[in-house]
């Protein structure tokens, strides 16, 4: 089912020129994943929900849920933080995603837990893990490329939750940021790229409370014939700019040398084709099934500006299911 880089780039290629629905998903590392068509995704019992398709029915009728989490204690967060606030004073970075894995206790399975859950983009890999993603990565519709980076949460029950969220400095450079790094990368695939939305709140239901989250859309246009090549389109714009940070190249380095886990399938990303249109989200809101059980992986952006307690509470808020 895994599959290296090259033959994920050569099988998107193909596929696509060809006009053929498929199904694929790519690790944070951009060297493993898969491309299915539908009928192999039935097969191997991957079910996903991405815009409007969808390859498995609908489930009524919910258990009682347990959930609770172990997280990483406060003095580690801070050891990495700090890490990242040194890497930042020096300039070797001006805005890092720093996540950790929290280990789940549930009642569900992870099939369970992907029948509860909804959310725009949804991805169950029997034995692996199962993704409630909030965020698009990249949508291709009739030659144009649209990206909508989501980048600053706040609780929705805090008072004036949105204007809080729009007038806080550190969530205004960092959106900024994250814009001009995906305005940036969509340059690399596209021409006349352009912010069409800027700052906008959307509002995500959770079992643990409502949040607000902010996004930004950029749009492109893609060269004639860009469908022979939309493996190697998708990516030149990989790994996402929204979970990794900016210079993207050196921030990546810095992540491997800071966090202590591997990432694998979190924060990379998934997507569908249905033979002329692609929609694909990042890989985030993400339950891992390990040796020892389940685990959530989530973290946020760190600027010069971030508190440190804000940091961690945000990455613990990131951590749910969203059942409502």
């Amino acid at each position: 089912m895994f599959v290296s880089r090259s033959s994920i780039i050569q099988t998107i290629n193909h596929f696509a020129k060809n006009e053929k629905p498929f199904l694929f998903a790519i690790d944070f590392d951009c060297r493993n994943g898969f491309v299915l068509t539908p009928d192999e995704a039935a097969r191997q019992g991957v079910c996903f929900k991405i815009g409007d398709q969808r390859n498995y029915p609908k489930r009524t009728g919910k258990r009682p849920t347990t959930f609770t989490f172990s997280p990483v204690d406060l003095k580690t967060y801070e050891q990495a933080f700090d890490k990242i606030q040194h890497h930042l004073k020096t300039g070797n970075t001006y805005l890092l995603n720093l996540t950790f894995q929290t280990p789940l206790q549930t009642n569900l399975s992870l099939e369970e837990l992907f029948y509860a859950g909804q959310a725009p983009f949804k991805l169950y890999v029997p034995g692996k893990f199962v993704v409630f993603s909030p965020e698009p990565f990249v949508s291709i519709r009739d030659g144009m490329i649209t990206s909508c980076p989501m980048k600053g949460t706040i609780s929705a029950d805090v008072p004036d939750a949105e204007k809080r969220l729009l007038g806080d400095d550190k969530e205004f450079f960092e959106h900024n940021t994250i814009v001009d790094l995906i305005r940036n990368d969509l340059s690399m695939v596209s021409t006349g790229v352009k912010v069409a939305r800027f700052r906008y709140i959307d509002r995500i239901n959770t079992n643990r409370g409502d949040l607000l989250q902010m996004s930004s859309e950029i749009t492109g246009e893609l060269p004639v014939g860009y469908r022979n090549r939309l493996g190697d389109i998708l990516f030149t714009l990989l790994p996402a700019g929204s979970v990794t940070g900016a210079p993207k190249e050196k921030t990546v380095q810095i992540i491997r040398e800071t966090e202590n886990y591997n990432r694998s399938f979190y924060t990379g990303i998934f997507g569908y084709f249905d033979g002329k249109t692609l929609e694909s989200a990042v890989s985030i809101r993400f339950i891992e099934e390990m040796p020892d059980g389940l685990v959530f992986k989530s973290g946020g952006g760190i600027t010069a500006l971030s508190d440190m307690q804000s940091e961690y509470d945000e990455m613990l808020k990131k951590i749910y299911v969203p059942v409502v």
